[in-house]
């Protein structure tokens, strides 16, 4: 089984290589290895200002690329060198389409796998295991096999490290809304840790997701249960506030999930 880690970077010079050797370094675990998974990574750099990229492509064992695509090997401590491919754009596009070229790309490498996740730390890498369990469990609806697997902040309770009370509680009831609206029974449709059969992405229109920010998590997951016609499970993960760099949520990315929601309830999608 070859699972893509898919991890969008704007300004995340703090994180990039700590992330690099924990999410690669998955491969020497020892429940990796009983499941036959192979681990690799591929990083979608907006052109950080910071110089994110660059230690992205000095990490990388001589790299190569051409058209904007970089790929090599990483040298995790403990376990095998695992591919590592660098997606560098050149300005600041959105989530939704770094997420979009990444699961073409996997297509494209043949990948069974894509996980999507992000590079500050409030996803722990270490989830990525349960989640190669959860491909071998029951759906919690549709299909018998999975093509979704959803990270939730909110199956069986609240999972959420160092959040004010106002920002939880917008988070929480922002994902009964857009459950509501969009008929899709998953509790945590807003999250960014999850895992894509890419047997499912293939039935998607990639280039019609319309979501630039976080209503992408949203749409992906409709798209996923309404299109594609895929089953899903849902994957209890701890959601932790990030320690270093900063939070890409603005106001604009709240308004845009709202009126989404209500298009792909319209059809427009």
């Amino acid at each position: 089984m070859r699972i893509l880690v898919a991890i969008p970077t704007y300004n995340e010079k703090d994180n990039v290589a700590r992330m690099m050797e924990t999410v690669l370094g998955l491969n020497g675990n020892e429940e990796i290895k009983k499941s036959g998974a192979a681990v690799s990574l591929v990083i979608i750099d907006d052109n950080s200002p910071d110089g994110t990229r660059d230690i992205i492509k000095s990490a990388m064992e001589g790299f190569s690329g051409s058209g904007g695509y970089y790929s090599g090997k990483y040298n995790s401590k403990g376990a095998p060198p695992a591919d590592v491919f660098l997606i560098a754009r050149e300005k600041k596009l959105g989530l939704g389409t770094a997420y979009a070229s990444a699961f073409r790309f996997a297509i494209e490498k043949d990948f069974d796998y894509v996980i999507t996740m992000d590079c500050d730390f409030s996803h722990d890498p270490v989830e990525i295991i349960n989640f190669i369990k959860s491909t071998r469990g029951k759906t919690d609806s549709g299909p018998p096999v999975p093509g979704l697997i959803s990270g939730s902040r909110y199956k069986d309770g609240v999972r959420v490290i160092n959040w004010s009370m106002k920002r939880l509680f917008i988070s929480y009831f922002a994902n009964i809304y857009a459950r509501l609206v969009t008929g899709v029974k998953i509790t945590d449709l807003t999250g960014g840790f999850n895992m894509y059969d890419a047997r499912c992405l293939k039935k998607i229109n990639l280039g019609k997701i319309k979501s630039r920010g976080y209503a992408f998590q949203i749409e992906m997951k409709f798209r996923m249960v309404k299109e594609a016609c895929c089953g899903f499970a849902e994957c209890p993960i701890i959601f932790y506030e990030r320690t270093r760099g900063s939070s890409k949520m603005s106001k604009s990315i709240i308004l845009e999930a709202f009126f989404r929601v209500i298009a792909l309830r319209l059809g427009f999608y």
